[in-house]
């Protein structure tokens, strides 16, 4: 084999695997350090085979506190509270729930076309790897992007990974927020 179809091939099977990685759900900027507000766009880059996506589902592991989700023109979204296991104290002020579940509705998202489902919370959860699961529903099927590594974080074989969170200890000068 010489090196120019090599070479093609090589390309060929990056650009499948660059592919097969657009089609997650993912967090645009998925890392932050403990204890700071972050802005996540979770990116839908797709249908469901074809279908256009007319739900999205977000389920918040308790770590991610204090979420507020950005409103979307053309749909609706609510949110679902629960009780904190472990509540944290804000501003002098006790907080006992959170949001633990973000969803919008309503609106219509072409297979053609990408979008961004927005919102912000506060990170308390230790440093290590989070997990957030999305339930992508569409007009016909769902993709259900639930599936978490057993081991590790290696998303490799699993057909629908959660979108991953890497949560970042605080630098030792770092300053905490009261």
């Amino acid at each position: 084999m010489n090196f120019k179809l090599s070479a093609s091939i090589l390309f060929a099977v990056n650009t499948m695997a660059i592919t097969a990685a657009q089609a997650h759900v993912t967090i645009q900027e998925r890392t932050a350090v403990q204890g700071a507000y972050h802005r996540a766009a979770f990116k839908v880059g797709h249908g469901c085979e074809g279908s256009p996506t007319v739900k999205v589902v977000i389920d918040l592991p308790e770590g991610l506190v204090g979420a507020k989700p950005m409103p979307k023109a053309g749909w609706q979204v609510s949110t679902e509270i629960r009780p904190l296991a472990q509540p944290y104290d804000s501003h002098g002020k006790a907080v006992t729930e959170r949001v633990a579940r973000v969803t919008w509705s309503g609106g219509s998202l072409p297979d053609a076309h990408y979008d961004e489902f927005v919102m912000q919370f506060q990170v308390k959860a230790d440093a290590g790897v989070l997990w957030i699961p999305v339930d992508q529903i569409c007009e016909k099927g769902r993709n259900p992007w639930l599936e978490v590594p057993q081991t590790g974080t290696e998303t490799r074989g699993l057909k629908f990974p959660a979108a991953r969170f890497d949560v970042l200890a605080p630098a030792k000068s770092e300053h905490k927020h009261h």
